[in-house]
């Protein structure tokens, strides 16, 4: 998917456009209604967390968190 706007528009703030580009996604710059670049944001090469980061934290659950819930009891005969 891209998207065209004029390049007089976007210069004052292309820093912030180009962050709200999700990748793959092409932004052509015109002149005149014609176009005179493309920009496009790459692909991402790597996954932002990594595997296990989340070990040593602590989360609380409900003990009961799967115990079946009353208002389906004549579901789940």
């Amino acid at each position: 998917m891209s998207r065209a706007l004029p390049l007089s528009a976007v210069q004052p703030k292309l820093p912030e456009i180009v962050a709200a580009m999700v990748p793959g996604e092409e932004l052509v710059l015109t002149v005149d209604g014609e176009p005179v670049a493309v920009v496009t944001r790459p692909p991402r090469t790597s996954w932002p967390c990594e595997p296990g980061s989340a070990r040593d934290r602590s989360f609380w659950m409900a003990p009961d968190f799967d115990a079946p819930l009353e208002d389906f009891a004549e579901y789940m005969e």
